[in-house]
Formats: structure tokens, C-alpha cells, sequence
């Protein structure tokens, strides 16, 4: 461990959720997170505002982890972008010293 934190936010189409969490239990990775289960937006997929113009969701997790879990998270985070090309899957990472 370098002793950093990284904080890690993905923000992706309600669709993918399931298929994501399995991919991160096979790998015994995020464990421990924060879920914001329903986000509207606009951002480069378009509009996911879960009305009647534009019904698709977004969820947010966040998620503070070790620069290992964080590049096991990337690589979860790769695979499902190769799966699910049409759908809207965005990661984020913010690294800091303790």
C-alpha cells in the first residue's frame, strides 16, 4: 500500500448495476461504499432524466480504496465499457495523502 486513498466515483446507466456488482464480488473487491441509488444528468451517453422524454436512470457509487482495489476497479470498470458500448458508464478518480 503507498499510503494514499483513492476515491473512486462511477457514475453509469441503472442497466449495467447488476452485471457491475458481479463482476466486483467475483474479484472480492468494493466491499464497503456509498450508493446514491437515482442521478439525472446530462453528460456525453445524453440525457438520463427518468421521465417520460428521457426514462433512463443513473446511480452514483463512491467508493475509498487502496491504489490496488482502485486499479482492480478500473479494470472492472474497462470490461463493462466493452460489453455494454451504448450505455452510459463514466469512473472517476481522486487521489489523496493520509
Amino acid at each position: 500500500m503507498d499510503g494514499r486513498i483513492h476515491r473512486i466515483e462511477i457514475i453509469a446507466n441503472k442497466s449495467i448495476e447488476g452485471d457491475m456488482f458481479d463482476l466486483f464480488k467475483r474479484k472480492n473487491i468494493v466491499n464497503h461504499y456509498t450508493k446514491i441509488p437515482s442521478v439525472y444528468g446530462v453528460g456525453t451517453s445524453g440525457p438520463r432524466m427518468g421521465d417520460h422524454i428521457w426514462p433512463e436512470e443513473n446511480f452514483v457509487l463512491i467508493i475509498y480504496c487502496s491504489a490496488e482495489e482502485a486499479d482492480a476497479i478500473k479494470v472492472v470498470i474497462t470490461d463493462l465499457k466493452r460489453l455494454f458500448k451504448q450505455e452510459g458508464i463514466k469512473l472517476f478518480e481522486i487521489i489523496s495523502e493520509v
